[in-house]
């Protein structure tokens, strides 16, 4: 993947245990229990455990009173399991709609909706941004007449009331297909198309919902049909077309917290007509100039079927850049990097990451769908699913909705029926539904991702999760410390890494209290055993069900306050650092790598850690490496996480040459690197480094799957095979070799 990057503005850059029984003087099956140490049972292994299939989104049918397909509606989930609807035309009889519906997810009935107040005008292509849990906050778009909007309106989902605030300060121009993203109080409003000549709005401006008023208008990024949010205290766009209506590919985000204009409440009472200047006649974006549109003799600037004000703008303003560091990365090929111009996109944000689901279209094959994630941390796109893992090619999807947690998405469209003339008919009414869970996609949830303070988006992904915040820092400050220091009073010990050999480690991967309720003797010696790790008692009751549990039911580490979990060291110091700081992120010392966090997946299935498991799937499936794809393989079996386990098995297929080489290869138990050498298809060849690079597979992409050169691969490979080479045209090779691979 090649990147470039600019920058501008001010300012610094920034198993279940379920079945174990607990009770007074009960042992558990598959421990032993001496006069001074507990041993926890190990990893449970796979005979012993059902295999959940693979993650499939189901596709339901809703009823009631279903929406056509409109266009240019606002589609927003609002909490309670419910998603509304607002606005629109239909794309058959161009009326535009000012109705609110709402769809219920879990009967799946759509309702139109009963409002009172002060209704506005039907609308399209404006922007509904949820508020404080229960209110909408509607503004801009274009009414029945193709005038640019630039009000507010706010609807109550409680009492279904509407009302329109008074605004003050410098009102910005009317505007459509725009992007709005609320924070810290603020609505920000970044784009769009604007004035008679429908030119692009490169503006950011914000209205302080604490006071009502606008700020002036910066100099941003001229976007429309965009999205855009907020994380890490910076603003971010994506997609959309540009003023030459391109569709872009870029990333840019502006630094909100470096600039006090973005802080401090704004002045209000100047014109935004005084700011502008003459400027050379905007660009049409439809090929012809529109006739102005007429507003009747006396109208104090309210339209037809409308109760907000417009601005309409004729010409542009020079505006200052906008104050704080602004990044803009351009993502040019990569064979996980998305195409803007094929298929239809729908972007949103999760856990740090900006999403973009590749849905099928008259413009891309099935195969070509996907659902992409954009690590905005490290500036790197990976590629979660394939399409036919996720999307029915007989359907076509219109809108997207995402839960403020970040951990369900879902997509609104209708399935193709063929016509008496054999024309597909898919555009009738938003009668269909696809929910889709984004955790068994290995995101966390906005509650469990952080923040991290850097100063550019570039910087690694190296700092201890904000949920644990400032309490979780002076918590690790007192882990593994000696009692005098950090009033420890319990020990813990493992097994030692550097005395357990491959297979001792497979047979601690899959030992199962099922398959023997004895413990191995030779792990039972102290010559086995780690140096002690010093904890809190209360600190593990509170974090780890099962310790408090075992604890309860007072057996000898009870009384020796002593406990070794059968697990490597390294692994157990990385389990016992979490319960502290609820991170699993590296460490130096107490979580060095992915062999670490692979065995913590190992662990949260055992002692049903649901928390844990997501971070560890995570972070597993955004690191993986060569060194460690077949040990992840391997755990993730062992935990049921087909997700992450079908994905590290076409990582460790793709780079197979480098990834037998490995250490975490060798360490593999026979059973193990039989069962993922079956894994390669029939049909599946090893080819070369060479021809490797040129379809992308070092990459993570596949040999003979996209790309404009894999077919001239194909060739050479079968010349290569049958050795004729030679024979074929010269011409036809030079040819193919200029050809753009991507």
């Amino acid at each position: 993947m090649h990147l470039q990057q600019t920058g501008t503005g001010s300012g610094p850059q920034q198993a279940n245990p379920g079945h174990w029984n607990f009770g007074q003087g009960m042992r558990t099956p598959g421990s032993v229990s001496s006069n001074n140490t507990y041993l926890m049972p190990t990893s449970p292994s796979k005979r012993a455990r059902v295999c959940k299939d693979s993650y499939k989104p189901k596709i339901a049918r809703t009823c009631g009173q279903r929406p056509a397909c409109l266009v240019n509606a606002s589609v927003t989930y609002c909490g309670n399991n419910q998603i509304y609807a607002f606005g629109g035309f239909d794309q058959y009889t161009d009326e535009v709609y000012n109705h609110v519906l709402r769809l219920d997810l879990d009967d799946l009935q759509w309702t139109l909706v009963d409002n009172y107040g002060d209704i506005p005008g039907v609308r399209m292509g404006h922007t509904a941004c949820l508020w404080q849990g229960s209110k909408l906050l509607v503004y801009g778009g274009e009414n029945e007449h193709r005038e640019y909007l630039s009000d507010l309106v706010i609807y109550d989902l409680k009492t279904s009331h509407w009302t329109q605030p008074e605004i003050r300060g410098s009102i910005p121009k009317g505007r459509a297909r725009h992007a709005a993203a609320v924070y810290d109080d603020k609505l920000f409003v970044v784009g769009g198309l604007a004035g008679t000549e429908a030119y692009t709005l490169d503006e950011i401006c914000y209205l302080d919902l604490k006071t009502w008023t606008w700020s002036r208008s910066w100099s941003f990024v001229p976007r429309f049909d965009h999205s855009t949010w907020v994380w890490g205290g910076r603003i971010w766009v994506f997609g959309g077309l540009g003023p030459d209506m391109e569709r872009t590919g870029e990333l840019w985000s502006l630094d909100l917290k470096s600039s006090p204009a973005f802080r401090s409440v704004p002045a209000f009472g100047i014109s935004e007509s005084t700011m502008e200047r003459p400027g050379p006649s905007p660009r049409s974006h439809f090929g012809q100039h529109p006739q102005t549109q007429h507003v009747p003799a006396g109208s104090s600037g309210y339209a037809a079927n409308s109760s907000s004000v417009q601005v309409r703008g004729s010409s542009l303003a020079a505006k200052s850049v906008a104050p704080g560091a602004i990044v803009s990365t351009k993502f040019i090929s990569g064979p996980n990097v998305p195409s803007p111009a094929q298929g239809t996109h729908f972007h949103c944000y999760s856990s740090g990451a900006l999403l973009d689901f590749v849905t099928p279209a008259g413009t891309i094959r099935p195969s070509e769908c996907n659902l992409s994630a954009l690590e905005l941390g490290a500036q790197q796109w990976q590629k979660l699913a394939e399409g036919p893992e996720i999307f029915d090619s007989s359907y076509r999807w219109h809108y997207c909705a995402v839960n403020e947690d970040g951990t369900k998405a879902w997509l609104l469209g209708c399935a193709m029926e063929n016509s008496d003339n054999g024309a597909a008919n898919f555009e009738e009414y938003l009668s269909d539904v696809i929910s889709l869970d984004l955790q068994e996609f290995g995101l966390l949830g906005n509650d469990l991702t952080w923040e991290p303070g850097i100063e550019t988006p570039r910087t690694p992904v190296n700092h201890v999760t904000s949920k644990s915040g400032s309490l979780g820092s002076n918590l690790a400050a007192m882990f593994d410390q000696s009692p005098e220091a950090s009033g420890s009073d319990f020990i813990i010990t493992a097994n030692k890494d550097d005395q357990i050999d491959d297979d001792d480690m497979s047979a601690a991967s899959s030992f199962s209290p099922m398959d023997n309720p004895q413990t191995p003797q030779s792990l039972n010696t102290s010559a086995r055993i780690s140096d002690p790790i010093k904890v809190h008692r209360l600190i593990l009751q509170a974090r780890w069900p099962h310790f408090n549990r075992m604890y309860n039911s007072q057996m000898s580490e009870f009384h020796t306050k002593k406990l070794h979990i059968q697990e490597p060291y390294t692994v157990v110091r990385a389990f016992l650092y979490y319960l502290y700081t609820d991170s699993i992120e590296r460490h130096p010392e107490y979580c060095p790598g992915l062999a670490e966090v692979a065995g913590l997946l190992v662990m949260s299935d055992v002692y049903d850690m649901p928390d844990l498991r997501l971070q560890c799937v995570h972070r597993l499936s955004r690191e993986l490496d060569v060194e460690h794809a077949a040990v992840v393989w391997e755990r993730a079996g062992t935990a049921n996480e087909e997700w992450l386990r079908r994905r590290a098995a076409t990582y460790c297929l793709t780079h197979w040459g480098r990834v037998v080489r490995t250490e975490g290869f060798k360490s593999l138990s026979r059973r193990s690197m039989i069962e993922l050498m079956e894994v390669i298809d029939v049909d599946g060849r090893v080819i070369g480094g060479e021809e490797l690079e040129v379809v992308g597979g070092f990459g993570g992409g596949k040999f003979g799957v996209g790309g404009s050169g894999s077919e001239a691969v194909r060739r050479r490979a079968r010349a290569q095979e049958s050795h004729v080479g030679e024979d074929m045209d010269e011409n036809e090779i030079q040819d193919d070799e200029g050809m753009e691979i991507n």
